[in-house]
């Protein structure tokens, strides 16, 4: 019961909303092309309009992103290095944000003798956009994996310049190593590096503010957040939001909304129930996950997170996190309004969704996991003139997380260019600082409160533009 309580008290949960998603299709995005176990779906900020395939067995493929394409070029093969079987291989892909001029993309893949998972670097040819290099690797980080399962997969940059993995807890089944809540190892967590520096005998290093650098107790440098079973995919959204699915044990699916040195519980939680010990375990200190859902059919039993739409085709789906369930197929869309979460089914279909993915107008798409597998996106009600505004008008968010310790982040929405003043007070009125002072264009913008040199309280912030003023108070307790 207390784990259900603090869950309640963190967020007010409902599946009930209103969207209508009967208007909502789903259709072969690529009908003359197939590819083999796509695990992965990236494409780089280059201006190209293609999309890269990841093949689990070790292959890459690019092809030109429309709907009459009949060519898939092989970019990358390294299935003569790949592990490949059950939950190994080829798992995830990442481009440089400076793709454009240095040619590097990041890899993720399960090697053997011993077996362990790599995290590299390659660079594209000179001569051809379509080809990597295939003799350019540069290693950054290997894991010797104990088992053959929970290898996690997942690799992205963050809007912070940082690369962002996930790592599963090791494997087998139960975490029986308790690699989830061992700071000492990096399974069991999403690590965060600078790839644009090096360090002593790294070919990265370790971000000033990453939670456990410099600490002298052994702990991982790398951890960014721990206390994952098996976040297979993970993504950002506009206003800085990490989204990572994690997929469960034996009952329980979850969402996690990733913050700086959290624990998200594992293996002592399984969601937001006890795991081991199965009653009566210790949460303190753990954070809850925004949304659980049980195994069965009309929920599943292996998540597959997706990436909150910001297209233009499907009206339906702006702004809502699309995510699906490998094993029954079902599609659904979480949406986060201030602490409120709505959860809604868009499809149940038959296809076994390994992975989603966006292009460069913000447009989803999804793989069926198959030897001849299709690539997939959703049609719906185009965005209008008016539609087409992701914010349809000026709006100040309440901060999260809500309490607070030591920082938090304010969301404001803009729908036209304007100057922004957004600033800080204490209840007595008092000034305290001012966080933005800026013109800037239409958007969603997200910046940072750190309380840290501030007492416990309410406090409270004030957004004032040419047309639009809101105030929104919050809480830091320490």
């Amino acid at each position: 019961m207390k784990q259900i309580i603090l869950l309640i008290s963190a967020f007010i949960i409902f599946s009930a909303c209103s969207d209508n998603f009967a208007q909502i299709e789903i259709e072969n995005a690529f009908p003359k092309l197939t590819f083999p176990q796509v695990v992965d779906i990236q494409t780089p900020a280059d201006n190209t309009n293609r999309l890269f395939l990841i093949s689990q067995p070790g292959k890459i493929y690019v092809i030109e992103n429309k709907s009459d394409a009949e060519i898939k070029n092989e970019f990358l093969d390294i299935t003569a290095k790949v592990l490949y079987g059950g939950e190994q291989g080829l798992l995830g892909l990442a481009f440089h944000p400076n793709y454009v001029t240095n040619g590097y993309f990041y890899i993720n893949y399960t090697t053997s003798n011993p077996r362990r998972t790599i995290i590299s670097r390659f660079r594209v040819d000179a001569g051809d956009i379509n080809k990597a290099d295939v003799n350019s690797e540069q290693i950054l980080i290997e894991v010797e994996q104990p088992y053959s399962n929970h290898n996690g997969g997942c690799i992205s940059f963050g809007p912070d310049g940082y690369l962002y993995i996930s790592f599963g807890d090791g494997g087998s089944g139960g975490d029986p190593e308790n690699n989830g809540q061992n700071l000492k190892t990096i399974l069991g967590s999403i690590v965060r590096i600078d790839v644009n520096n090096v360090s002593g005998i790294k070919n990265y290093s370790i971000p000033a503010d990453n939670p456990f650098a410099d600490n002298t107790e052994g702990f991982k440098e790398e951890i960014y957040a721990y206390g994952l079973r098996n976040v297979w995919k993970f993504s950002f959204d506009k206003s800085g939001y990490l989204w990572a699915a994690d997929v469960g044990q034996n009952k329980w699916e979850e969402i996690d909304l990733i913050e700086k040195g959290k624990n998200y519980g594992w293996r002592i939680m399984e969601g937001s129930h006890c795991y081991n010990p199965p009653v009566n375990c210790d949460q303190s200190g753990t954070q809850l996950p925004i949304w659980e859902y049980g195994h069965n059919s009309e929920g599943g039993y292996s998540i597959t997170g997706g990436y909150v739409y910001n297209g233009q085709k499907v009206q339906e789906l702006i702004g809502k996190y699309v995510y699906a369930d490998f094993v029954s197929g079902n599609i659904w869309t979480l949406t986060k309004n201030n602490n409120t979460m709505q959860n809604k089914l868009i499809k149940q279909t038959q296809y076994a969704i390994s992975t989603f993915g966006v292009d460069n107008n913000g447009e989803i798409y999804f793989a069926d996991y198959k030897s001849e597998g299709r690539i997939y996106k959703f049609k719906g009600s185009p965005a209008t003139s008016s539609g087409s505004i992701i914010v349809p008008d000026f709006k100040l968010r309440q901060n999260f997380p809500n309490p607070f310790n030591p920082s938090t982040d304010i969301v404001y929405e803009l729908p036209a260019k304007t100057n922004v003043k957004l600033d800080i007070y204490n209840t007595a009125g008092e000034f305290i600082s001012t966080l933005v002072n800026d013109v800037k264009p239409a958007g969603i913008f997200s910046v940072k409160f750190d309380g840290s040199n501030y007492s416990s309280g309410v406090y409270i912030y004030k957004i004032l533009t040419q047309n639009y003023w809101s105030v929104k108070k919050m809480l830091l307790l320490k």
